[in-house]
């Protein structure tokens, strides 16, 4: 199994990435790439938060940093299709937050 601050320090790295990568979106998408900054941040905090607490809260903020990594990778994919952000670039930051959902799900659903 994975430990928490291993998905901790993945998740930081793919958050930035992806902060960085909706910089330069047009105007138009401005508001998806805000929902990134809210969704990508949201996915270290809430990991970090866990680490923090114990039994059922723990496992509460492991799944809201699941669900935010989810959510970032539907807006990512958005703007991918929407030719707004480099497409080599999503990609490893697309897998990079994978990871981090198949660390995560791993911490929710321990193995007996």
């Amino acid at each position: 199994m994975h430990r928490p601050l291993e998905a901790h320090a993945i998740a930081l790295e793919a958050a930035g990435n992806a902060i960085k990568l909706i910089r330069s979106v047009p105007a138009p998408l401005k508001s998806i790439a805000d929902q990134v900054i809210r969704s990508a941040s949201s996915v270290p905090a809430n990991l970090s938060e866990g680490l923090g607490r114990a039994g059922r809260d723990r496992i509460h903020h492991w799944r809201i940093a699941y669900a935010s990594a989810r959510e970032v990778d539907s807006h990512l994919r958005l703007l991918l299709n929407a030719s707004a952000i480099d497409q080599h670039t999503t990609q490893s930051t697309l897998d990079l937050f994978d990871s981090v959902r198949a660390m995560t799900w791993r911490l929710i659903h321990p193995r007996k």
